[in-house]
């Protein structure tokens, strides 16, 4: 049996849209310290920017030029949820939203774990990404920034007063996909759990019927 070179398997591996992933993990701690450290909300804003750019242009560049990997599949919704958990934990502590808001959203995030160990026990793949589900991380990504703005640190209040009910629409609207998207994750993972455990039910009745 013939095995891939180790350098090989790293040439794939560290593709340019793999490469802008990790810079986009890279930069999370340095994320949420912007927002508890200094509370530099504008350079926090820039970094989510950054992500966000990136977010779509790694995903341009793998169809582009054929560099569509496993490895890309997970990093990337690996770096959504970490941004979403650091900047709502940052939330938390700052008074930004009501504890219920992110209680909710964080809820979500818990299912979604409990989904992926439910379906690694049937040896299934990661919960396929929903157009809901990108819909809502995209909905957000504006929302946070937006909310940031709303705090008024660097921002004239003239433009507080007009970017607050966008701020509050955006996160509402976000907010409800993203905890939908959780719940259709959870009826997928259900109704594949069941599909596995009927076709092992009919394995073993047809195992045991004589001559079969």
């Amino acid at each position: 049996m013939s095995t891939q070179d180790p350098r090989s398997l790293l040439r794939q591996a560290l593709t340019a849209p793999n490469l802008l992933s990790l810079l986009r993990l890279a930069l999370v701690p340095v994320f949420l310290w912007l927002l508890l450290g200094p509370e530099a909300d504008g350079l926090a804003i820039a970094v989510l920017v950054f992500a966000g750019v990136s977010d779509w242009l790694d995903g341009k560049l793998a169809r582009w030029f054929d560099q569509m990997s496993r490895l890309g599949q997970l990093l990337d919704p690996a770096a959504d949820r970490l941004y979403i958990l650091s900047i709502l934990i940052a939330f938390l502590l700052r008074d930004v939203l009501p504890a219920w808001v992110i209680a909710a959203l964080i809820g979500r995030e818990l299912l979604l774990a409990l989904c992926v160990l439910a379906l690694r026990r049937y040896r299934f793949s990661y919960p396929e990404v929903t157009y809901i589900g990108k819909g809502a991380t995209f909905v957000l990504m504006y929302a946070f920034p937006l909310l940031l703005l709303v705090q008024g640190a660097f921002a004239a209040a003239w433009l507080v007063d007009v970017i607050r009910p966008l701020a509050y629409a955006f996160t509402i609207w976000g907010g409800t996909l993203y905890v939908w998207s959780g719940v259709l994750y959870a009826v997928q993972t259900v109704l594949a759990i069941k599909g596995a455990r009927t076709r092992r039910t009919e394995r073993t009745e047809q195992a045991s019927t004589p001559g079969s």
